[in-house]
């Protein structure tokens, strides 16, 4: 039903973020330290792609219209709060599992990358 809207709506808080990190780095004229910070481009582009399909899912099921309410759900009252209780299970379930993957990949990337380092260290 709409249960796309909880990623997107994350999304566009942690694009907002990321923009505005890259901008006080490139005001200040440094760089940005935060490993999680640096990386959350792989978030954004997670959850603006699955939301994009999720979306389109909606859109191709007729759950989606192109006319007010936009939601099909959202016409009737009783309809709405099933489907705002479908955004606070499956929505909010989504976004945090797509983000616990990310921050997942993350400290991945950091253990390895410090293991390069220190088998670089080594060979010296």
């Amino acid at each position: 039903m709409a249960c796309f809207i909880v990623p997107t709506a994350e999304a566009i808080v942690t694009t907002a973020v990321k923009k505005a990190a890259d901008k006080k780095a490139e005001k200040t004229n440094t760089q940005i330290t935060n490993p999680y910070i640096k990386r959350m481009n792989w978030l954004n582009n997670m959850l603006w792609g699955g939301s994009a399909l999720l979306a389109f899912e909606h859109v191709w099921h007729g759950e989606v219209t192109p006319w007010f309410p936009f939601l099909t759900n959202a016409a009737n009252p009783d309809d709405l709060a099933e489907m705002l209780t479908e955004m606070a299970t499956s929505g909010v379930a989504m976004a945090v599992l797509v983000s616990v993957v990310w921050a997942v990949m993350v400290a991945v990337s950091l253990h390895i990358e410090k293991a390069g380092e220190v088998k670089g260290a080594k060979a010296k």
